[in-house]
């Protein structure tokens, strides 16, 4: 069973036409986490058919980990993430869970840079900080990111065992430095990414949230590199 994760904030205006777009031959159920909006978004999201999980305090990993818990309580097998702005392209569900539905990779990840960008749909900051993070990982891990793209799908059995605890923007670096440092099967694929179609940015949209999200980006890849560090440290002296 496939569930797909929207985290949405003030998305009213695009929500709709981003589930109705979901293909439903791949995707079987839909959980947008409506994360305090004070729009229609959740309204919007049942109209057009999704299951909404109602999220007040705000934070993006805080929605996303609500959407993972009611995907597993449905009985997920993968768990697949997309925003909810109408940027990223559903149309490439059928590529980011092929792969993992024949058992071939745990992770895939959709990767905007190498894929076609409308102009103005990804700013400079963006691309300096998937740039910055893969090259980061790489030195880690060895394993080679080209963006922290939302657009995403996990074997869901995975989940519990990563224990992701970022509770804000950086939660999609958690995961991926996550199941790197764990060796399991990854596959970067090319996405095509669209301007959003309503509302603002969280991130970019305003200088205090690209310093936030900076700041939050930042402290999650210290603490998880940290954390990864003492448990080889730990499995090496035993």
């Amino acid at each position: 069973m496939v569930c797909l994760v929207i985290p949405a904030l003030n998305e009213e205006a695009a929500i709709a036409s981003v589930i109705q777009s979901v293909p439903r031959d791949i995707v079987d159920q839909i959980f947008v986490v409506d994360n305090g909006s004070t729009d229609a978004t959740a309204a919007e999201a049942r109209r057009a058919g999704a299951t909404v999980v109602c999220v007040p305090v705000r934070g993006y990993g805080r929605a996303c980990r609500a959407g993972v818990i009611a995907a597993l309580k449905a009985g997920a097998t993968i768990v697949a993430f997309i925003d909810g702005d109408g940027s990223d392209c559903p149309e490439f569900m059928p590529q980011i869970v092929g792969p993992i539905l024949q058992g071939e990779y745990d992770f895939v990840i959709g990767s905007r840079v190498r894929g076609q960008r409308e102009p103005g749909s990804m700013n400079t900051q963006q691309l300096l900080a998937g740039f910055l993070a893969g090259w980061l990982i790489r030195l880690l891990y060895g394993v080679h990111y080209t963006d922290m793209s939302p657009f995403r799908a996990i074997r869901a059995e995975l989940l519990p065992e990563l224990d992701l605890r970022e509770e804000t923007y950086g939660w999609n670096l958690e995961m991926q430095m996550l199941v790197a440092d764990r060796k399991l099967r990854i596959l970067e694929i090319s996405v095509d990414h669209r301007v959003r179609r309503g509302g603002e940015s969280k991130v970019s949209g305003t200088f205090r949230g690209t310093v936030v999200a900076g700041y939050r980006i930042l402290l999650t890849f210290a603490r998880v590199a940290l954390a990864g560090a003492c448990r080889r440290r730990t499995r090496t002296s035993t």
